[in-house]
């Protein structure tokens, strides 16, 4: 019996997480699938059907995070872990020297501790060539102005990505940038802007499966890296 792959994903209900959720089961995975907004997460379930699972929480919860590596655990095998969900923090984007520090905590818990936690939590389970992705963002590595709390989450993720790969060469382990996209996060970050040019998640998901299958040494990835094939 052909083994059937599981992949858990954060950020499941929209954008680029529910696209990926979409094309996963439609290669044959299995997903839990968590995010806030139980409603749209049984959104995703009605349309991916059972190789959908629906866990609704909130990564910063510990609770949470447990329950979620629980039912992964009890799934037999897990292939697959992308920390997706992110927060943007507030908008408009303030200027650093302007930065609700509240907010900014906020931020971290999100973009940097819970990616660290539920890995922490799901690393045991995960099959030894499991795939861990953190998505990344280009505000990680540019000074955009007014992206300063975003931004440096995104560069203390990659760094923390980083150390991790370092930590389990065994396993691979991955930064990737999807650029910019249409969602509702990118919406927020420009809110008086037309952002109809930008690209569809579900444009931007074969980078990310290519990344998966083809496995390169472990580092920090952008979508472009894979308009032509990577070597190992």
């Amino acid at each position: 019996m052909t083994h059937r792959r599981t992949a858990v994903i954060t950020g499941a209900s929209a954008g680029f997480g529910r696209a990926l959720s979409r094309a996963l089961v439609q290669r044959g995975w299995r997903v839990i699938g968590t995010a806030r907004r139980a409603d749209r997460l049984e959104q995703v379930h009605a349309e991916l059907g059972a190789a959908f699972l629906a866990v609704p929480g909130d990564i910063t919860d510990p609770e949470h995070r447990a329950r979620l590596a629980a039912i992964a655990r009890d799934t037999g095998s897990l292939d697959l872990v992308v920390n997706n969900a992110s927060r943007l923090g507030p908008s408009p984007l303030p200027r650093l020297a302007d930065y609700p520090l509240d907010e900014l905590e906020r931020v971290y818990r999100t973009n940097v501790i819970a990616p660290l936690a539920v890995l922490q939590r799901v690393l045991p389970v995960l099959a030894p060539d499991g795939v861990v992705v953190n998505i990344s963002s280009d505000a990680g590595v540019e000074p955009y102005p007014q992206w300063g709390g975003y931004g440096s989450s995104k560069a203390a993720l990659d760094q923390l990505t980083a150390i991790l790969g370092a930590e389990h060469p065994d396993l691979s382990i991955y930064a990737f940038d999807p650029g910019d996209m249409r969602t509702e996060m990118h919406q927020a970050a420009f809110p008086d802007e037309d952002i109809s040019d930008r690209p569809e998640p579900e444009t931007v998901v074969p980078a990310l499966l290519r990344l998966i299958e083809e496995r390169p040494k472990n580092a920090r990835y952008t979508a472009a890296d894979f308009a032509t094939r990577i070597m190992r």
